[in-house]
């Protein structure tokens, strides 16, 4: 879980990966590789983000199922470990990948945090699949040269797979109490179809290639 800050901000940034991938079903499974804030912390996991993008899929008729891999607390050498085995297992079409978060509040090495995100990156374009990334903005209280590094270690990361991005997973919610659990990290159920709408303004059209 991650541990709570007085301020906080907390920003996704989506990319898909670019160079030729082996082929896969277009139908395989979107596979969401993430921590807390995609595993439906301390709300029901039908009212989480992942849950309400399947659902959405499948009312459109699009032929996706949503493996939520997600675990709270998870990091990105956690995440990078776990990867081979679900790809293996589940031949994704698109690997959402949502971690980043306890790597940076811990204060880890950005070079560490880079060096793990890419190589998970690399790994799901080698099993086929196209992937997304989502970065995180940390609290101010972290000093502008570990804040600024962060983000412009997720922006290099865009450019060098040359993909779209979701600039701010939490825009309208974050800030809104009304939309925040009691520790100012992680979304109540009624900011979930909001942080729906941030991923989708990105996926949605990535998935009609």
């Amino acid at each position: 879980m991650l541990k709570p800050f007085l301020v906080v901000l907390l920003s996704i940034a989506g990319v898909f990966s670019v160079r030729a991938a082996p082929s896969v079903s277009s139908a395989g499974p979107i596979l969401v590789l993430g921590d807390s804030l995609s595993s439906a912390h301390r709300i029901a996991p039908e009212a989480g983000w992942v849950h309400l993008l399947e659902q959405r899929l499948r009312e459109q008729g699009t032929p996706h199922q949503v493996v939520n891999a997600s675990i709270s607390g998870e990091t990105t050498s956690g995440g990078l470990a776990r990867l081979p085995k679900l790809l293996a297992e589940h031949r994704p079409a698109v690997v959402i990948v949502e971690l980043g978060a306890n790597d940076g509040l811990r204060g880890l090495p950005l070079a560490e945090i880079r060096t793990n995100l890419k190589s998970i990156l690399t790994a799901a374009r080698a099993a086929g699949a196209r992937s997304a990334l989502l970065g995180i903005e940390l609290p101010i209280n972290y000093g502008p040269q570990y804040r600024d590094g962060l983000r412009e270690m997720y922006r290099g990361l865009a450019r060098e797979f040359n993909v779209p991005l979701v600039p701010f997973l939490l825009d309208g919610v974050a800030l809104n109490p009304d939309l925040m659990q009691d520790d100012g990290l992680h979304p109540k159920a009624e900011g979930e179809p909001k942080v729906l709408e941030n991923v989708w303004a990105v996926l949605g059209p990535e998935l009609k290639r």
